[in-house]
């Protein structure tokens, strides 16, 4: 064979080893998407999971406000006789508490839909923490308030007052003595 002939061989044979390494290429690149796919499916697995877990948090916080105002909402639109004047205005503060805190409870699962698909999961955890530690206020402010309007039915209203806030205080030093 002569010089020319390897070459026009050769020259012959190149489309074919082009066609072997882009299909090497293609490989390569399949691969690399992958990988890329399996690492995007994990991080997605683990915002579902955290979307999840604060959800979950919002729902349980949500079905107690829910039946709290229930019971309220009963009781003030079917008050006792012998409910005094002070009792009366504790059930409705009662009663606007527990709608504050039921209100801030369903605000992650709104700001879920208002906000959803987003990338920041920390965003997400820290606004729907907050909205969950305020509706803890009005909560425990109605929890409070049901528990004065319980015991003033046995005792002084002055006397309701103290003694409600008893297991607020010794909750509050527990959380104390924990650290």
């Amino acid at each position: 064979m002569s010089c020319s002939g390897i070459a026009a061989s050769s020259f012959l044979s190149l489309p074919n080893q082009l066609l072997g390494a882009i299909q090497t290429l293609v490989k390569i690149t399949r691969l690399y998407y992958v990988a890329l796919n399996r690492k995007e499916d994990e991080a997605r697995d683990r915002l579902v999971q955290d979307y999840g877990t604060v959800l979950r948090e919002s729902t349980v916080l949500t079905a107690f406000a829910g039946i709290l105002f229930g019971f309220l909402l009963e009781i003030s639109i079917r008050v006792p006789e012998n409910f005094a004047f002070i009792d009366r205005i504790s059930l409705l503060v009662a009663l606007f508490s527990i709608t504050i805190a039921l209100s801030l409870f369903v605000m992650p699962v709104v700001y879920h839909h208002l906000q959803y698909p987003y990338r920041d999961i920390e965003k997400f955890k820290v606004r729907s923490h907050r909205f969950i530690i305020f509706g803890l206020i009005p909560a425990g402010i109605t929890l409070y308030l049901g528990l004065q309007i319980a015991l003033s039915s046995v005792m002084n209203a002055e006397y309701a007052f103290a003694l409600a806030a008893v297991p607020f205080v010794m909750l509050f030093i527990f959380f104390r003595m924990r650290k």
